[in-house]
């Protein structure tokens, strides 16, 4: 519906700069000259007046439509609860798409394949994400019987998939975000596995592995599992389950994709089994869905409901009163919205799906004084999830009272069990909040801060240092503010080892590198104990984290009923140290003094090391200066002359680099990985050709166990293409804390 005329005598809402940034440059409707023709007050009554106007449907609703509309604007505009961003783009507007997460079918034809590009096209246009599993594509060079010819296999697809989405812009705003998923019993795993191996490869899609418990049960065992052809079900192959979990470790740790769901566990908690598996979830995997599905997504902001005078610090019954709200406030926005596909509209009425999540949970913990990695905060977590998830099943059930059930009730899990009839088959998500955390002035979902002050650059090259308010309030407090010490947290992040701060405060303000990667996951799980879908969170390491350090974090998840887990080690897409000031300028001293390349000493010593690789037994030579690999010549026994000459050049290359100074971190940085059509499983893991094994041998021995300077590792990320601020990867996807870009949509 459309909104309502607005009231001259509404209050103006506070907008930050920051909110000031993102609501101009991605929520104002915009004219065709590109300029807003609204302000913020008329942002919000646009959403609020159309989706209370829904309300008009129902004779035993509660409320008028006028009247829900004021309480939905004060509900927004004081950020106690904000919904998903194509609501706050779309809702009262001729495009009226209002929902962020979808799931499309990839059927095994042809046709069906490309319906499903057609299909997240216009998705897409509409502002949605969208979720797929390309399990039920066989494998490559597998016989076509329609044609007689040969199927290329899940990968080709994806790659068109990819290709598609990078020439459709989401709402005339920003590309499409995708989730693709496989199978680990699909025979094409391993090449799905290493399918972004590659930075920039399939730049549209997140990955993710869908473990199943067999597959787990044999990784615990130490067995071989099955492949198995999807259009016949026949066995194709086997696999040794450690070295096709080993693989996902090395990957995840090379570059964090791809991610892992447990799809059994997802599919435990289908509210609606008759009507199939789950086998996707949208682009950040928070949200799991049947084919056709959407949902759209809402947070409440913790951050409002810190009570100073209550007895455990929350205000337990304003934060009832504003999920009640919430919920109503969401099923309207099914009735509201305009599907772009009939059969998505069929299925999300039939089910009526929402997620309402939570954001600024590391502020509410600043405001408790209670660390982010301690015990107190995860008995907290549960409770406070456990108590949203009970008032919006409350809210859920009041709704049907007035509206009816949703209509696949009597074929779902709540009928079965007798628990009563809900309007809402989920009620909670914890999604990503990254632009709205951004508008609501708090921190992001269930995530820690990844820096408690930074600096903007404003207009005419001026420095703006942003602080956690928080922060800022305990370091007046304990009279420890200063403009100096300001300029030092904004180049460090952290007050970690800032030994004369308090130890309270330093032991409270912690950011995602000063936290143990064991409780990143913990407090995922006690979210999850609590949540109907998923929680979208990720597992921060820091860059020195092991492959067993992940391994480790993949086996807890499993272990603590996570439906997924999407892990990052710092600083794994990007080699370069960043450096600012002197430090920036002796670096660039030292570069020049390195482009001259070193003579050979008439005397070098080193050391021989064989390897078994897919094309023979490497025997790489590193001969050594000061300690310092100088120089490798490898060869390649038994091997055709092509072969021979390729491993002669990439050792006179690499050679080359040593000699001009080039750090050995940086060569196997670029060589590490690097794919060949005959990978070799030895005792270290998965090698995958001639450069991966050179690699792998300098690797092991130059940089095991080497230890970083500091509690963080200043590396480079990647920077954002609108504003060129530093990304960092929060919540399963790149987001920009200065002006809200995000790659996940």
């Amino acid at each position: 519906m459309k909104p309502s005329k607005m009231p001259s005598d509404l209050a103006q809402p506070v907008i930050s700069d920051n909110a000031r940034t993102v609501l101009n440059k991605r929520y104002l409707r915009k004219g065709t000259d590109g300029q807003p023709v609204e302000d913020f007050r008329t942002m919000f009554w646009r959403v609020a007046s159309s989706i209370a106007n829904e309300e008009k449907k129902y004779k035993k609703s509660r409320y008028k439509a006028d009247e829900l509309a004021h309480i939905f604007y004060r509900l927004m505009t004081d950020y106690k609860f904000l919904p998903n961003s194509p609501t706050l783009m779309n809702a009262g507007t001729d495009l009226g798409q209002l929902a962020a997460c979808f799931v499309l079918p990839v059927g095994d034809s042809m046709e069906e394949i490309f319906d499903a590009i057609k299909y997240a096209a216009l998705i897409h246009k509409s502002g949605g994400g969208t979720g797929f599993s390309f399990s039920r594509l066989r494998p490559r060079d597998s016989r076509v019987g329609s044609t007689g010819g040969i199927a290329s296999g899940p990968i080709s697809f994806l790659r068109i998939f990819n290709t598609a989405t990078e020439q459709v812009k989401q709402g005339g705003t920003r590309r499409g975000a995708n989730m693709g998923i496989l199978r680990v019993d699909h025979p094409d795993i391993i090449d799905f596995i290493r399918a972004k191996e590659r930075d920039g490869d399939l730049n549209n899609f997140n990955l993710s592995i869908g473990l199943t418990e067999q597959f787990m049960q044999a990784v615990e065992n130490d067995q071989d599992y099955p492949l198995l052809a999807p259009h016949t079900g026949n066995e194709k192959g086997r696999l040794k389950a450690r070295e096709v979990f080993s693989l996902l470790v090395q990957k995840a740790w090379e570059s964090g994709d791809p991610g892992i769901i447990f799809l059994d566990r997802i599919n435990r908690d289908n509210p609606t089994p008759d009507q199939g598996e789950i086998e996707s979830t949208n682009p950040c995997g928070e949200q799991p869905l049947l084919p056709y599905e959407a949902c759209n997504l809402g947070s409440v902001n913790l951050d409002r409901f810190f009570d100073p005078k209550s007895s455990d610090g929350i205000d337990w019954e304003k934060l009832k009163a504003v999920i009640h709200l919430s919920v109503r406030f969401l099923d309207n926005v099914i009735d509201a919205s305009r599907y772009p596909l009939e059969q998505i509209t069929e299925m999300v009425h039939k089910n009526r799906k929402i997620g309402l999540g939570v954001m600024g949970w590391a502020d509410l913990l600043f405001q408790l004084k209670i660390p982010y990695d301690s015990h107190r905060a995860l008995i907290l977590a549960e409770k406070i999830m456990e108590f949203v998830n009970k008032e919006s099943k409350s809210a859920s059930k009041t709704l049907a009272e007035e509206r009816g059930p949703f209509p696949a009730y009597d074929q779902s899990v709540y009928a079965r069990h007798n628990l009563g009839p809900y309007r809402n088959a989920t009620t909670t998500t914890i999604a990503p909040t990254g632009t709205l955390s951004i508008i609501a002035g708090c921190s992001s979902g269930v995530e820690p801060l990844f820096a408690l002050s930074f600096v903007r650059q404003v207009m005419d090259g001026e420095r703006l240092v942003e602080v956690n308010p928080h922060l800022e309030e305990a370091l007046k407090t304990s009279r420890s503010h200063s403009v100096k010490l300001m300029e030092e947290i904004s180049h460090k992040g952290s007050i970690k080892t800032m030994t004369f701060l308090d130890q309270e405060i330093r032991d409270v303000f912690v950011t995602s590198m000063d936290i143990l990667p064991e409780y990143h996951l913990k407090m995922q799980a006690a979210f999850q104990k609590f949540t109907d879908n998923a929680v979208s969170k990720t597992v921060n390491l820091p860059n020195q984290a092991t492959r067993d350090d992940i391994w480790g974090i993949y086996w807890m998840a499993y272990e603590l009923g996570c439906k997924g887990v999407t892990v990052y080690r710092d600083g794994c897409k990007s080699s370069q140290v960043l450096c600012t000031g002197d430090g920036q300028k002796s670096r660039e001293k030292e570069q020049e003094g390195r482009k001259k390349v070193r003579e050979r000493p008439e005397v070098v010593y080193g050391f021989t090391q064989k390897v078994r690789t897919g094309l023979g037994e490497l025997y790489l030579t590193v001969n050594e200066v000061d300690g310092k690999p100088f120089e490798v010549f490898a060869t390649i026994g038994r091997s055709g002359r092509s072969i021979t000459a390729k491993a002669e050049a990439i050792g006179r290359l690499v050679s080359l680099a040593l000699r001009s100074g080039i750090d050995v971190r940086d060569v196997v940085k670029q060589i590490k990985g690097i794919g060949g059509e005959h990978p070799v499983f030895q005792k270290k893991g998965l090698l995958l050709s001639i450069p991966d094994a050179v690699g792998w041998v300098l690797e092991n021995r130059y940089l095991q166990g080497e230890k970083k300077s500091g509690n963080h590792v200043d590396l480079q990320r990647p920077l954002c293409p609108d504003c060129g601020q530093e990304l960092v990867f929060q919540e399963g996807c790149f987001v920009c804390g200065a002006c809200g870009y995000t790659k996940c949509g």
